[in-house]
């Protein structure tokens, strides 16, 4: 599957990013990722339906406030956000797993 992008109200969810006009790295290393290649392997992972990952993101700059997963074999969805953003990862796993719902996968 090609990776959704996903309005969650106040924030917005699409697919991590390491390139020339966004880069995701600086905020994975505030959740503890600092692998240069995972950014890569969450494309692979969106590729092969093994894994489907989100960036929540603040809609004006972009800026990634928390990282979301959904697993589409057992629909867990799984978050983790930046200091002070509990609510943005909140509200955007409930939007994912209205995708989830909309859209068996797995």
């Amino acid at each position: 599957m090609q990776p959704i992008e996903i309005n969650a109200g106040g924030w917005y969810l699409r697919a991590l990013r390491s390139d020339e006009r966004m880069d995701d790295r600086p905020a994975l290393a505030d959740l503890g990722t600092d692998d240069p290649g995972y950014v890569a392997r969450c494309e692979a992972d969106w590729a092969a339906d093994r894994r489907y990952s989100w960036a929540v993101c603040e809609p004006t700059t972009g800026e990634m406030l928390a990282e979301l997963t959904l697993d589409p074999a057992t629909g867990a969805v799984d978050s983790r956000a930046r200091d002070g953003h509990a609510e943005a990862a909140r509200v955007g796993a409930d939007a994912v797993r209205r995708f989830a719902a909309a859209h068996p996968l797995g």
